[in-house]
């Protein structure tokens, strides 16, 4: 069984309540993610993120295949980090882990991702393939998108 994961750094100019405002709210995931991935909250993000909140999604992740993924939040510590994990959709396992710490002129963001896709070889293969650059393209649009946004951080 192989576990991957990513691993993203991103300093922000903003405070913490100004990070956490945004990046705990599901509403605000479609700001940062491609519009190519035709992202699209169903329900579950009518309120302020809490543990075993359920969040439901359309995505188009790969050749334009709608895909239903269901997340849920699982830990929340305010202003500091949360976690969702996949409950239902593309991977055998995802867990995201997302913090927020305070720095000197800003806030540090950190995504780490531990995830795993079905179908063995094949999803190995895939991983190499298509998985892998896709999830560090989304990854690096929202870095950008979060410049445009907040501005570049400056040390």
């Amino acid at each position: 069984m192989k576990i991957y994961t990513l691993h993203t750094k991103q300093n922000l100019p903003i405070s913490v309540d100004e990070a956490w405002q945004f990046l705990s709210s599901p509403e605000n995931l479609k700001t940062i993610t491609p519009d190519y991935m035709g992202f699209h909250i169903l329900s579950g993000a009518d309120r302020e993120m809490f543990p075993g909140q359920i969040i439901q999604y359309i995505v188009t992740p790969v050749l334009g295949i709608k895909t239903k993924w269901v997340t849920e939040i699982t830990h929340v510590k305010d202003k500091a980090y949360f976690v969702d994990e996949q409950r239902f959709g593309p991977y055998a396992l995802w867990h995201h882990k997302h913090f927020i710490r305070p720095i000197e002129g800003g806030v540090e963001m950190e995504d780490i991702v531990d995830y795993k896709l079905p179908f063995g070889f094949l999803g190995r293969l895939a991983h190499t393939i298509l998985v892998k650059p896709k999830l560090k393209e989304i990854f690096d649009y929202r870095h950008k998108k979060l410049i445009e946004l907040f501005g570049p951080f400056k040390s």
